[in-house]
């Protein structure tokens, strides 16, 4: 670390301190090769050089290990140490989430910030992702001294904020008999708050959890989403409504509107919880979402108004930040999403823009020297894209008291030129069920949101339905009717235009 940092940021943790080192044999960009890492697991994290660059192992080759970077990597030199940690890359989970900017590997940029009063990331830097030493109103649920307990159970909650009560469950893989349950007060997320005993073997928990970001979190069981989306924008809850626990894709070129689509989604939308990455997008984008959420309220059924921001966090991993962290923002975003679905929320997942996401896989891909497929992408990039969206979806949580919670994917895609046939977006269409096709020629009208309204389509319109039926008999009819007189707009609209000259007149 640099001399201008000491004594202001710590370095890593006192628990990933290993006697085990490899050290740097090769360096290409974002990529490294250790040697000496024998025993070392796929996806573990490692940290690289001096500077304790966070890295991830991506392949292994005798007691050789290719690490995917996650920082800038200039000045890394041959035989530079390489640290082992293992354990992969995980995500903090627990209250402090909320209201909270995280960079792609969940760094809190706020607090980055203020301790190195620079208005870059330092290299190395590691910061807890949520503070420690905040204290939080714990409030235990029905459970005593005594009862068993399985992972996914709720056993408290937390004010978080006016918004949102923070649900705090046991993690998916524990389970046992309480030997101790902390009564209500202020406790920060170092202290204990249950203490279990399972065969004769006694762990305590804190507020806090830890999650791998690669490795989707249980569910009990999958549901059929029978509840829509309302997006506030009027041309998509009507013609192409998505569900509570779909899967959305809006590509288009440069200017159609994506990014001003995705906001009004986090925005307007009747989810309880968003997740909003900017992955490999501008930064003022972000900067724009950051001046404007705080702003913006909502109002409840109650009639209170509430900062949009209570609800929101953001997970920003601009264009000028290194490139092999883009594939850990969309991880990092979806994670925690995962995670607020597991208290029993409706959460939507903004991801823009996935095609930066495949730039990244692609220029990875490269330096691996891996057999390139069309335009130069990975073969697996439509597995990669698919492992994602399937992330998505209405499940019944695990663990009690029995509840439902889903994640919404919507993703823009950013095809060059606006070409539908680029293989992210032909990837992309083969598995999300709802198309918002934006079109250069409506944006160019300023005609927005710029949805083309023949080319978009939606699957989730059958499992509405009943949901139609309830609310208004004549929705469906009329839906068909508008669609209807759209499309036949479009076949007059080649006959209006056409003009035919003759010598003494025009018809």
């Amino acid at each position: 670390m640099p001399p201008f940092y000491a004594g202001k940021l710590t370095t890593f943790e006192d628990d990933e301190k290993e006697s085990e080192y490899g050290y740097v044999r090769k360096v290409s960009g974002p990529v490294v090769v250790a040697d000496g890492m024998a025993g070392a697991a796929m996806y573990e994290l490692v940290r690289v050089g001096h500077d304790n660059l966070i890295g991830e192992i991506i392949r292994l080759e005798g007691d050789s290990a290719t690490i995917q970077v996650y920082e800038e990597t200039a000045g890394l030199t041959v035989n530079d140490p390489v640290l082992r940690t293992h354990k992969p890359l995980s995500v903090e989970l627990g209250p402090g989430i909320l209201g909270n900017i995280f960079d792609g590997i969940q760094r809190p940029l706020k607090t980055i910030a203020k301790r190195s009063g620079d208005v870059y990331i330092p290299r190395g830097v590691s910061v807890p992702a949520l503070d420690k030493d905040c204290p939080w109103e714990f409030q235990p649920n029905d459970f005593v001294e005594g009862d068993t307990i399985t992972g996914g159970d709720l056993y408290a909650t937390v004010f978080e904020n006016t918004l949102m009560t923070h649900r705090v469950a046991l993690p998916p893989d524990a389970m046992g008999k309480i030997t101790y349950i902390a009564p209500a007060g202020q406790y920060s997320l170092k202290d204990t708050v249950l203490e279990l005993e399972f065969q004769g073997v006694k762990k305590s928990y804190t507020m806090l959890q830890s999650w791998p970001v690669r490795t989707p979190r249980p569910v009990a069981s999958k549901l059929a989403a029978d509840t829509p989306l309302l997006t506030g924008q009027r041309v998509l809850d009507a013609l192409f409504p998505s569900v509570l626990g779909g899967t959305c894709a809006i590509p288009g070129a440069f200017g159609c509107g994506k990014t001003v689509i995705s906001q009004a989604l986090s925005k307007y939308s009747n989810s309880d919880a968003v997740v909003y990455v900017g992955c490999g997008e501008r930064g003022n984008e972000m900067a724009e979402v950051l001046m404007d959420f705080p702003q913006l309220t909502m109002t409840l059924p109650d009639g209170r108004e509430e900062s949009v921001m209570k609800r929101t966090t953001l997970v920003a991993n601009t264009s000028n930040m290194p490139v092999a962290a883009r594939e850990a923002s969309i991880y990092t975003g979806i994670t925690i999403a995962e995670y607020f679905r597991d208290m029993g929320y409706n959460v939507s997942m903004m991801a823009d823009s996935t095609s930066r996401w495949a730039e990244a896989l692609r220029e990875i891909s490269g330096r691996l020297a891996e057999m390139p497929a069309d335009s130069g992408y990975p073969a697996y990039l439509a597995a990669r894209l698919a492992s994602f969206y399937e992330r998505a979806g209405k499940v019944k949580c695990l663990g009690g008291p029995e509840r439902d919670g889903s994640v919404t994917i919507v993703g823009a895609v950013s095809p060059p030129g606006g070409d539908f046939s680029d293989p992210v977006t032909s990837a992309t269409l083969s598995i999300v069920q709802v198309f918002w096709g934006l079109d250069k020629k409506l944006a160019q009208r300023k005609h927005f949101p710029s949805v083309n309204w023949l080319i978009s389509y939606s699957k989730y319109s059958t499992a509405l339905e009943s949901f139609y039926e309830k609310f208004d008999p004549d929705f469906i009819n009329i839906r068909t009717k508008a669609r209807e007189v759209l499309q036949r707009e479009d076949d007059l609209n080649e006959i209006v235009q056409v003009r035919v000259t003759y010598p003494s007149k025009t018809i």
